[in-house]
């Protein structure tokens, strides 16, 4: 797929959208589509992205429980119930471990080099313990109360536990790359500091953006570059580098991961608004909840017009709030009603189809065979058609 657009607010922003064959594309809400399992084509044969996302998750699984093993306790088992291999009373369980797209990533990333997928575990496993050490202290500071169909660790361990294991998972990282001693695992290991700092100022940006009554379309996107995009460019990255790869190959597949965070970021922003909390485990309208200045919210609010008016009134009325919290599921829906007919909602998806096009075409830069080229496209195509 892709899209061709001009820069700037959504008012001036106009995009048209086109098949590979340039057939029109359905201009529909990635939040609500779904393709199954099987996008993209390898060999002109569909490309199973669930096992590519399985594969990632059993082989770096082994390594990730053997790093979490290393903590001292409760750490070890609090990590545990975070990452769904125990229920809160310490029993085995088999929770929703998440998407596991940032493994994936990594061994692609390793074969793109020419090297066995194998090579990419240490990679993936270090870019997912700084995932995770991200949302156990982001869950604290959202106040977010459930995370795929669970209480938080916060909630369930209490908030000085989930500070202490997000630091824990996050030295964790860097140990298990340093740990290899090559000079590969020294460049790897650069990159993840580097993308962690990043992150670490995405959410910056995000917490203070709460406290503002507006927020531009271009300080959303480096906030959302920084909060999801820095981290999946260093996994698709990270696997190449272990593998002896160059920079310039390790930089073009960064890119490929950069703009693939800000179209995954941007489908998160529209289910973190509209998305069924039984797919994603969290609250109805859970970003309006926060007071997010998500995608759809300063889009909406760029958009002039009536509904953008309305939206600004209410948006800097919720900020002085003393009541928020006990805001009706009514009052909620109206604001998500008015993001829309401002035009918030479409924007958003034409953005994150706009960042999957741009992410697609950094990989023409890259010499890699074409089957890893092939799945490299299809997990870009789940990333913007899913559900959760």
């Amino acid at each position: 797929m892709t899209t061709t657009s001009t820069s700037g607010t959504p008012a001036a922003r106009t995009a048209v959208r086109t098949g590979t064959r340039g057939e029109p594309v359905n201009p529909g809400n990635p939040a609500v589509e779904n393709t199954g399992g099987s996008v993209g084509t390898a060999g002109g044969e569909a490309v199973d992205t669930l096992a590519l996302l399985e594969r990632g998750r059993t082989l770096s699984t082994p390594v990730l429980r053997a790093a979490v093993d290393r903590l001292a306790p409760p750490m070890d088992t609090v990590a545990a119930y975070h990452f769904g291999w125990i229920d809160a009373q310490g029993n085995p369980a088999d929770g929703d471990q998440g998407k596991a797209v940032r493994p994936a990533l990594a061994l692609l990333s390793a074969e793109a080099a020419g090297v066995a997928a194998e090579v990419g575990i240490p990679g993936a496993v270090a870019v997912e313990l700084v995932h995770n050490f991200s949302l156990l202290h982001d869950d604290l500071m959202d106040g977010d109360e459930q995370r795929r169909h669970r209480d938080t660790v916060w909630k369930v361990h209490g908030p000085a536990q989930a500070i202490l294991v997000g630091d824990a998972l996050f030295a964790l990282a860097n140990e298990v790359l340093l740990e290899l001693g090559t000079v590969e695992a020294g460049r790897a290991a650069r990159r993840l500091t580097t993308a962690s700092r990043k992150l670490i100022d995405g959410q910056a940006q995000d917490i203070s953006y709460e406290h503002r009554e507006r927020v531009s379309v271009e300080e959303c996107l480096e906030m959302e570059g920084n909060k999801t995009g820095a981290l999946l460019a260093c996994a698709v990255s990270i696997g190449a580098v272990l593998g002896g790869a160059d920079d310039r190959t390790a930089d073009k597949l960064e890119e490929y991961g950069y703009h693939l965070g800000l179209a995954f970021q941007a489908v998160d922003d529209l289910l973190g608004i509209w998305g069924d909390p039984e797919a994603t485990g969290k609250q109805t309208w859970s970003d309006l909840r926060q007071r997010k200045k998500s995608l759809p919210v300063v889009a909406a609010l760029a958009a002039g017009g009536p509904a953008c008016e309305e939206l600004g009134r209410l948006l800097a009325a919720d900020a002085k709030s003393n009541d928020f919290e006990n805001f009706s599921e009514e009052e909620f829906a109206a604001r998500a009603a008015l993001i829309e007919e401002a035009g918030g909602r479409q924007w958003t998806a034409d953005e994150a189809r706009r960042q999957h096009a741009v992410a697609i075409r950094a990989l023409d830069d890259v010499d890699m065979p074409q089957k890893v080229r092939d799945q490299l496209v299809a997990l870009a195509d789940f990333v913007v058609v899913r559900k959760r």
